[in-house]
């Protein structure tokens, strides 16, 4: 009787233990498990995509990419990447471009070995809809979409990603992104914040925000020094550019579709000087960069039209518009007939380019969530100049003193930057010969910044 109510128990406990890792592989959200992506090399990690529907009535669902982190996913953070535009993809400029663990190569993938997801678990969002993956039965949902509209569906699309990866509810959490993700990140953290007063769901522990448009006058206007003092344009055009026509103003100009006489007349001339050849987001690069570009058109308006491409072929816009790879992919296209890496279908309210986000960075860092701003010091868009100059007089706002000089950061026996901090809580960083999409043109010291960001440690200071 003994041994029998001993094996009987052991039996149980079999039963427990295999009815508990049932359990565990349905919270895996097995339907949209990644089996194997087309030419991918063998990887120890779980990747997962899908679809979230944040509209019922209209059938608006936005596409994401998730990537478990190499050793150890349950010990990691969850880090949600947001790319720009507005209006580009983040699975093809984020993932495949730059931060992700695989590159596009002909007809395979190969391994970036500066993959994020040696750090962290990787989510990649394709935002907003229309986007990428990401779309709506009813094409007017591609209408005077905006970034309130874009930070609500961002927010409802956590909450029910949270529901297909119930372990992940109340992981460390960290939002990151690039270019117009300056407005993005910060709409959607914000939302966060006052959503956790109600119901604590959201275990947010510090933004990153890389190349961003924060505040539109100081971010475009110090474009004319930049591109001055590394020798693009002349003493004269320079004087033109800040005086006669500054960079808002054209932009300005731009969008509400009456350029006056006079700023055409200085961008025609910055544009002659700078170069149709000069690559504006990585001064120092003269060779085209594929797609990973696309996602600035729209903060770089072209006041010339004609282009000089110089790419052979796009592996990214090649690769993911395969049907096998859409396939596994678990993804489909509706209401277009390609994957593009930034959207032509959708009208973005661009004059939401106009709103400063700099004072929602503010109430972040107010709410006690650590913030980092991050420049590549080769990109001319966003020039380091003017980030540098709003994190500064932010924290002159917020009365948070330098609690680190401004000084040098190493990646192995190289500088990898400059790194200014104050009040420990609010970070500026600059990452040296970084192009405006500083993962892709510096992934080993861009992931140096990030695992330091993460960990919440000075940059390193020594080799």
């Amino acid at each position: 009787m003994y041994s029998l109510s001993w094996k009987t128990m052991a039996m149980a406990v079999g039963l427990l233990l295999l009815f508990s890792s049932m359990e565990v592989e349905s919270s895996l959200s097995l339907p949209d498990k990644i089996i194997k992506l087309p030419g991918q090399p063998q990887v120890s990690f779980q990747q997962f995509s899908g679809y979230v529907t944040v509209d019922e009535k209209n059938q608006r669902a936005l596409f994401y990419y998730f990537v478990e982190a190499e050793i150890d996913p349950a010990s990691k953070p969850l880090v949600l990447w947001l790319n720009g535009g507005p209006g580009c993809s983040s699975l093809g400029v984020g993932a495949f471009s730059e931060n992700g663990p695989f590159r596009p190569n002909g007809e395979v993938l190969v391994r970036n070995e500066y993959s994020w997801n040696k750090e962290a678990n990787m989510l990649y969002l394709e935002t907003p809809i229309g986007v990428g993956f990401s779309y709506s039965t009813d094409a007017s949902s591609y209408v005077a979409v905006g970034d309130k509209i874009t930070a609500r569906d961002n927010l409802l699309f956590l909450q029910r990603w949270f529901l297909k990866f119930p372990q992940y509810k109340h992981r460390d959490l960290f939002i990151t992104g690039e270019s117009y993700a300056g407005h993005y990140v910060p709409q959607l953290a914000e939302l966060m914040i006052q959503f956790n007063k109600k119901e604590k769901l959201f275990n947010l522990k510090g933004v990153a925000l890389g190349n961003p448009v924060l505040e539109f006058t100081t971010d475009f206007n110090s474009r004319a020094e930049y591109i001055w003092s590394h020798g693009l344009i002349s003493d004269s055009t320079y004087r033109l550019f800040t005086s006669a026509c500054n960079y808002s103003r054209y932009v300005s100009e731009y969008y509400r579709g009456s350029v006056s006489p006079i700023c055409s007349r200085v961008m025609n001339q910055v544009t002659k000087e700078t170069s149709r050849f000069v690559d504006k987001y990585d001064v120092t690069l003269d060779v085209c960069i594929s797609s990973v570009l696309s996602q600035s058109q729209v903060i770089s308006p072209q006041q010339v039209t004609e282009r000089i491409d110089v790419c052979v072929e796009d592996e990214t816009v090649n690769y993911l518009n395969r049907k096998d790879v859409q396939g596994a992919f678990h993804a489909r296209l509706v209401n277009v007939n390609r994957w593009t890496v930034c959207s032509n279908i959708l009208d973005y309210k661009l004059l939401d380019l106009e709103i400063p986000t700099i004072s929602i960075v503010g109430s972040i860092v107010k709410a006690g969530i650590p913030v980092l701003v991050y420049s590549g010091d080769q990109d001319s868009v966003i020039p380091l100049t003017g980030s540098r100059t709003l994190v500064h007089g932010l924290a002159k706002e917020l009365r948070l003193n330098a609690t680190a000089p401004y000084r040098v950061w190493f990646e192995g026996k190289q500088v990898g930057g400059w790194t200014q901090v104050y009040g420990d809580i609010l970070s500026f960083a600059t990452i040296r010969g970084a192009s405006h999409e500083a993962p892709f043109s510096q992934p080993e010291r861009s992931l140096v910044l990030f695992k330091s960001f993460l960990q919440g440690r000075p940059l390193p200071e020594a080799f």
